[in-house]
Formats: structure tokens, sequence, C-alpha cells
């Protein structure tokens, strides 16, 4: 079996499990100890209170939104465009309800056939998988809802003239997402913790994990896909034809605002609750792995949760106080920059749940272990809630408008034409990869040099690999502040749907509209500056989608250390035996390594491919089909509807081919030897990481380059426009495709992993090392038909 008993410290540690390896760990009773003085079941029943009240508090403000005023053209076109959503979100689930059949199959045949558990076990295992894929898909239907609402009432609020109202409700629908997504997820996990046996959480936990894991990577990796179809298709109009962006006659505008929900907020929604999910369940897992005393296991349970339920209200109160300060500052003013009450959002939370970080670490477990570790812990925890605030601040260096390098990019375009305007994104990338990837090593860096000088966690009998806690740790700092990150990252797809409803609606040339919008709103409405508006608070959406990418990515990575360090102590039966394996020095390990890094790069390459196929597909029809003669304002919702069906079908494919070769890509070499599985999985969060940093802000300052074109230049249908909107379509699959992908498919891999190599090591016991050999090479041959179908089926002359 993967997972036996040894002896000493480490058996303690292991001594929960048996068959089946971590998904059978036993939960400790939450009434073994007090903490801190409370009662540990007391403390998280209070938080289910606090999840609940985070998920009333996102549905008031999804009807805030709702009755916020709205003329009826603008309503209209929100209204097709959640229509379109809904079309497209229906399509999805019964995919992701095929692919999760794979899953389930595995799930069966090892649990059930190998392994040799009950049938209830095992149906507890795939029940929790449907749930995690029912939470992503959910998170994912309510995010479209809401900023389908916000995007027609800030079209509609800019025709006040005034920016705060502008500003006000992107933020708002973000936070109504980011509070409900998290408390969402906090209440299932919490749940879990309070309701269900011991002996059954560990089952409920991992198949939990791995089914948001699997909604979350159809999700982004398809919306992706969608978005920047339709987006190149709906973009490269504009050079074609010298029409304007989001021209009513343009076919591709509607499936680019349903690609502007698909990509940039069902892809976040599902992924932030994911990310959220999989880090608690790593955190779990070492804990009753690598804690021998299930007194010390329960105080670090608490305290974690208890820190979710902290920083829950920490963002909830931040949120309102930053707003409080915002509308006294910009309530009245005519002017105001828009990134800057966002800025102000991300570091008060950041520095209000540093604060309570502390707090509630010495009231909880300041009498854990020595005297100074509480202070410690949270010292580590910091770095990972200091990085969600830094890592936004280093990617704005790279991305915003205000950036010294996405000027370089204008600059470079004027003689250069997109030839320089690509090669000066392509070094915004690069170098935006090079210092967040040394920011993160650098907090990383102090929270291993905290652990390392902790005598309780340097003990073997109190914790063992100290350092892999402190990652898991920062990785869960990372997210301390998770409904501002999710909130900033939704507020960009409603800014952008916002500019498109305007256009959409030709409100301008509505009979009578100057009168209809006195009579009825009280407004004296100047068209030219409400756009001026639209498009410049455009420009802080954009930036501050960037910024979120960088910090879900950085949480897989790290996050993905801990679950790692859960299949090594498994494999090693509790850092006992076999260490020499993990090292360059044993062969398969470093062919790992190398591994690794092949398939990202494939990835990077199908996804990309996908888009490349079904934009041309998009572009074709478009052109075919666009009418630009004066009698007619509007492309048919025909039309428009045959794009996004176009923008499905090539999302559905190339996700299918890319998730089948993930998956039996993972079965493959989980089923070549164990030692050269664990090299791919650290090459995947390696690679990944700096492939999708380096993609995600090189996208982003291609973006906003064309922003600062269009905005405060104000130079549209030139050839520096041309060059910058031929840059951006390059940007567009790096930020909203390949690299914001990455980050589910990391964590897919290695939760699917986990689930995997038990199955080998299991299997090879069983059966013999020949049958693991002769099955990886079945797995692997399977998985090359599916590389090979997402580049050579899905060529443009392929179809």
């Amino acid at each position: 079996m993967l997972a036996q008993a040894p002896a000493g410290a480490a058996a303690e540690a292991t001594a929960p499990q048996h068959a089946g390896g971590e998904v059978n760990l036993k939960l400790p009773d939450l009434d073994l100890v007090t903490v801190g003085g409370y009662d540990g079941r007391l403390l998280l029943m209070i938080g289910l209170g606090v999840s609940v009240a985070g998920i009333l508090f996102g549905l008031f403000f999804l009807n805030q939104l709702k009755n916020l005023p709205v003329h009826k053209s603008m309503r209209e076109i929100s209204e097709l465009i959640y229509e379109t959503c809904k079309t497209y979100l229906v399509t999805q689930g019964k995919f992701i309800a095929l692919l999760e059949i794979f899953i389930a199959a595995v799930i069966v045949l090892y649990f059930g056939v190998l392994v040799g558990l009950e049938a209830f076990r095992v149906a507890i295992i795939l029940l929790f998988s449907v749930i995690g894929i029912l939470g992503s898909y959910s998170v994912a239907w309510f995010g479209i809802r809401v900023n389908t609402y916000a995007n027609s009432r800030t079209a509609f609020a800019s025709l006040q003239g005034k920016p705060y109202p502008v500003y006000a409700i992107p933020i708002k629908a973000g936070m109504s997402i980011g509070m409900l997504l998290i408390s969402v997820e906090l209440l299932i996990m919490l749940g879990i913790l309070l309701f269900i046996p011991g002996d059954y959480a560990g089952p409920c936990f991992i198949g939990f994990a791995i089914g948001e894991s699997l909604g979350a990577a159809a999700l982004r990796i398809a919306g992706g896909i969608f978005t920047k179809i339709a987006d190149i298709g709906s973009d490269l109009m504009k050079i074609v034809f010298n029409i304007k962006e989001d021209d009513a006659r343009n076919p591709g505008v509607i499936a680019d605002c349903t690609g502007d929900n698909a990509g940039d907020s069902v892809g976040p929604s599902a992924d932030g609750f994911e990310t959220y999910g999989v880090t608690g369940v790593a955190l779990i897992t070492f804990i009753l792995l690598a804690v021998p005393q299930a007194e010390t296991q329960v105080q670090l349970l608490v305290w974690i949760f208890v820190m979710r339920i902290m920083m829950i209200l920490a963002s909830g109160g931040s949120y309102l106080l930053n707003e409080a300060v915002a509308k006294a500052r910009y309530g009245n003013a005519a002017k105001m920059n828009f990134e800057a009450p966002l800025t102000s959002l991300v570091w008060l939370t950041s520095f209000v749940s540093v604060a309570a970080t502390y707090v509630v670490s010495y009231v909880l477990i300041r009498e854990l272990g020595d005297s100074t570790l509480w202070w410690k812990l949270a010292t580590i925890i910091t770095c990972g809630t200091l990085a969600g605030a830094i890592i936004p601040e280093l990617v704005k260096v790279f991305t915003s408008t205000e950036s010294s390098h996405v000027r370089e990019v204008v600059t470079s375009s004027r003689e250069g034409g997109p030839s320089l305007n690509i090669l000066s994104g392509f070094v915004a990338g690069n170098f935006s990869a090079y210092w967040i990837g040394l920011s993160i090593v650098a907090l990383m860096s102090i929270a291993y040099l905290v652990s390392s000088v902790s005598a309780s966690m340097s003990d073997p009998s109190f914790m063992l690999a100290p350092a892999v806690f402190a990652f898991g740790l920062v990785a869960f700092g990372f997210l301390g502040m998770g409904p501002v990150t999710i909130a900033v990252d939704s507020y960009g797809p409603v800014t952008d749907n916002a500019q498109s409803v305007f256009e959409l609606s030709v409100i301008e040339s509505i009979p009578g509209i100057h009168q209809e919008l006195k009579k009825d709103f009280g407004l004296d409405v100047k068209f030219d500056q409400a756009k001026d508006l639209l498009e410049e608070n455009d420009g802080a959406g954009n930036t501050f989608k960037a910024t979120a990418k960088p910090v879900l990515i950085g949480t897989a990575v790290v996050g993905a250390t801990t679950m790692i360090f859960s299949i090594i102590v498994a494999l090693t039966h509790g850092l006992t035996e076999n260490l020499d394996k993990l090292s360059l020095l044993h062969a398969p390990f470093l062919l790992g390594l190398v591994t690794g890094g092949a398939v990202i790069y494939w990835f990077t390459g199908a996804s990309t491919q996908a888009v490349t196929t079904g934009a041309y597909r998009a572009v074709e029809f478009i052109k075919a089909n666009i009418k630009l003669d004066d009698t007619v304002t509007k492309a048919s919702v025909e039309d428009s509807k045959k794009v996004v069906e176009i923008c499905t079908q090539y999302a559905q494919k190339g996700m299918f081919n890319i998730f089948l070769t993930v998956f039996f890509s993972t079965l493959a070499f989980a089923f070549v030897e164990p030692y050269f599985f664990i090299g791919y999985l650290v090459s995947i969060a390696l690679f990944g990481l700096y492939q999708a940093v380096f993609m995600a802000n090189a996208g982003g300052a291609w973006d906003n380059a064309k922003k600062i074109v269009e905005t405060e230049l104000k130079m549209k249908n030139t050839p520096l426009h041309a060059a910058t909107v031929v840059g951006d379509t390059v940007g567009d699959p790096f930020k909203d495709t390949s690299s914001v992908a990455l980050n589910p498919v990391i964590k897919f891999t290695t939760l699917f992993g986990l689930l995997a190599v038990e199955l080998a090591v299991t299997l090879t016991a069983q059966r013999g090392a020949m049958v693991s050999h002769v099955l990886a090479a079945v797995f692997f041959a399977i998985s090359v038909v599916f590389v090979y179908r997402s580049f050579y089926n899905m060529r443009i002359g392929a179809n």
C-alpha cells in the first residue's frame, strides 16, 4: 500500500491512515481540547454564522445593483448578454458532467475495486466531488448575474458626467462576488469539519477538492478560449473596416461581451473558489500527516479556520470603510484616478488582515509550543498577506496606464508599428516575471527562516517538515483578503462590458433621448464625456484584472508545494525511507523535472491554437456578414448568436483535447515511477509560475498600451492605433487564456495526481511493475492522441 504506519513520531503523524492514503485520514475530535480557552467547536459554529452573513452580504449587493436606475436600451443589451452567457454556461455544465465521468471512473476503480472500500465510502468521495463541481459552477453563475446587472448600470451612471458612480458600481459588484464566493467555500468546509464524522471527513475533503478543481479548470480553459476568440474577432474589425470600438453593427461585439463574462468573470470566480478550497485542503492534509499529536492538530485546525472567518470580516469591514472615504473624497469630483481607491482598498485590507492575524493568533495559540510560536506563525501568514498587496503593486509597474513599460510599448509603436509593439510587450512580461519571482522567493524565504528558528516547529515530535507548513501558510496568507482580491479582479469585466453596453444600446441615436433622460431621470447628458469616463475606467479595470492573476498563480504554486509534500510523506512512509530518490542523482526524478516543462509548453500552444482557429472562423463569418450601410444601426441577433456559437464550439473542442491530455498524462506519469511523478509535479508548478506571470503581464502591457492611444492620445483609427490593436490581439490569449488557465491546471494535476499515484503504487504492489509500466505506456499513448488533436485537428485547414 502507499501509506503504511512507520515508527516513532512519523508513525503517530500518519497513524490515522490505512488503505487509501490521505483520503482516509481521520480528523480528530474537535471537542478534544479547548483552543485559547475557547471551545473549538463553538468557534467554528460561529464561523457558520459569519459565512451565512457573507452570503447575505453578496445577495444584498446583488439586489441593490438590480434596483439601480438604467435606461431600457441599456438594460435590454445587458439582458441579451446574460441570456447568451446562460446558454454558454448550460452547455459548459453538460460538458463538465461528461468530464466528471472520467474522474468518477478512476475513483471507483481505485477505492472501490483495488482498495476495497465499502460502497458507502466510495459514494461519499463521488458525492463531494460533485459538490465541488457544483460549488465552482454556482459561484460562476452568480458572478455573471452580478456583472450583467452591473454593466448596464455602470454605463447608465456615466451619463451623470461624474466619475465616482462609474467606479462605485463595479467595485460593489466585485465585493458581492468576492464575499459570496469565499463565504460559500468556507460554509462547505466548516460543514465537513463540524458535521461529518472524522473518519469520513478525509474522503469528503479530497473529493470536494478534486471536484472544484475539475470545475474550475474546465471553466477557466473554455472561458479563456471563448473570450479571446470573440475579443480578437471583434477587435480586428476595427482595423479591417475602420469602425469604432464596440460598433453596434459588428456581430462580434455581443460575443465579446459574453466572452468578458465567460473568461473574465466565470473563470476567475470558479478559479478563486477552487483556489481557496484547495489551499485549505492542502493545509488540513499536512496537519493530519505531519503533526503527531491529536491535541495539536485540533489547535492548528481551529486556528486556521478562525483566521479564515476573521478574514471575511476584515475584507467586508475594510471595503465599507474604504468606500466611505472614497465617497467623501470623490463623490462630487469632476475627475478622479480610478486606480486610487482600488489601490487603497487592497492596502487597507492587507493591513487590517495583518493586525487581525496577530490578534487572533495570540488569543488562540499563545500557549501552543513555546511562548513564541503564536507570533512566528502569524508572521509567516503575514508574508502571504503582504504578497497579496505587494504583487499587485509590482504588476502595476508593468501593466498600468501610468507604467513606463506600457508607455514604452506605445512609443515603440510610433515608428516600429506592430513589430516593435510586440517586442516591447515581451520585454515587459519578462521583466515582470523576474521581479515577481524574486518577490515570491523573498517572502517564502522569510517564512522559511522564521520556521527554522522556531524550536517547537523544528521538533519532529511536534511537526514534520516545518518549512513545508510555512510555505502552505504563505499560500494561505495570499488568500487572506480573498473577497477583495476577487473584487478587484471582477471590477475589470464590468468596466469592459459597460463600454460595450453603451455603444450597443445606440442610446445617442434614439430620437428625443435628451428630453427623455431629462424627464425620466433628471439628467442633462453629455455623451462624449460619459464615453470618456467609461474608457478611462476600463483602463483601471484592465490593470486590476492583471493584478489578481499573479496572486492566484502564486497561490497555486506555493499551495501545490504543500500537497506535493503530502504525496512525499506517503511515498516515504513518513520521511523515513527512499529520501535519496528525491534527488537529481535519481534519474527518474530528474527526468520528471524535464517532462513537466514540456507539458507546460504544450498547454500554452494548445490553448492558443484553439483561440487562433476559432478567431479565424469568427473573423471569416463577421467579414462575410457585417452590414455597414447607413440603413443599419445594429447587427442582427441571429448573426450575433452565430458568432457566440462559433466561440462556444472552439472553446469546447479546445477544452476537451486539453483536459483529456492533462488527465491521461497525469495517469501515465504516475504509473512510470512515483519519484518521476514527484519531479513532474514540481516542474509543472515552477514552469507554470513563470510562464503564467510572463504571459499575463505582457498581455496586460499590450492591452493598456492600446488604451492609452484610445483615451489619452485620442488617436483611434490611425496607424499607431492599428499597431496597438495588433499587439493587444497577441496579448489577448497570453493574458486571458493560457496564463490564467495554468493556475487550475497546476492544482488539478496535483490533486488528481494524489489519487493517480496511489492508484499506481497500489496496482504495482498487487500486480507487479510490468503491469504498471504497460499501463503507463497505454495512458501516454492516449494522451499523445489528444496532444495531436489539440494541434493538428485544431488547425485552420482542418476545420
